[in-house]
């Protein structure tokens, strides 16, 4: 499947603009880690996927990560993307833990993407590009904010991926800062 036939299929499951934003922020993350981690090769394999995550996420939030499969299936998508996708739901409603760098870095990067999103909201200029990793720290520091977004899990998937939460804050905001979704694009 190639991005625009996963954007194809996200859309049609996805009406709300702000999961259309979070494929498309995630889809470019991805993208970035592939290319940053040595997976060039492979970069629109990572974008799918992220793009494809949480695919079922709108209509089925309480089946999230259970339905998705099911639909994915249904419209021809690989074993291999679909087991990615469902990895980052390990521990919440699957135990198909991340195994794949790739998958380690969806599994750390999705909750935290939204949680950068909610930060850059903040900002007076509302621009990832102004973001410093001490303002996120402060907010991460904070559980009544943008309290949606787990912090266990992105400090699981910072261990799952052998770097410090910071490394994880700082190369996450790098990578949102090369997406043109996460700058209005």
């Amino acid at each position: 499947m190639n991005r625009e036939e996963a954007w194809a299929l996200l859309t049609q499951y996805n009406e709300g603009e702000f999961h259309r934003k979070h494929a498309r922020i995630v889809g470019d993350v991805m993208r970035y880690f592939a290319r940053e981690l040595g997976y060039g090769d492979e970069e629109e394999f990572w974008e799918v996927v992220g793009i494809l995550h949480d695919l079922d996420y709108e209509r089925y939030s309480e089946q999230h990560c259970i339905r998705g499969p099911e639909i994915m299936r249904e419209h021809g998508v690989d074993e291999r993307t679909i087991r990615a996708c469902v990895s980052h739901c390990y521990g919440i409603t699957v135990d198909i833990r991340p195994e794949h760098e790739m998958e380690k870095v969806l599994y750390a990067t999705d909750e935290l993407t939204g949680l950068i999103g909610a930060v850059v909201r903040m900002l007076p200029t509302k621009s990832v590009k102004d973001l410093q990793l001490k303002s996120l720290k402060k907010k991460f520091k904070d559980k009544k904010f943008a309290a949606g977004c787990s912090r266990e899990v992105i400090e699981r998937g910072a261990d799952m991926l052998g770097w410090s939460l910071d490394e994880l804050m700082e190369r996450t905001i790098t990578a949102m800062q090369a997406s043109p979704a996460a700058n209005g694009n």
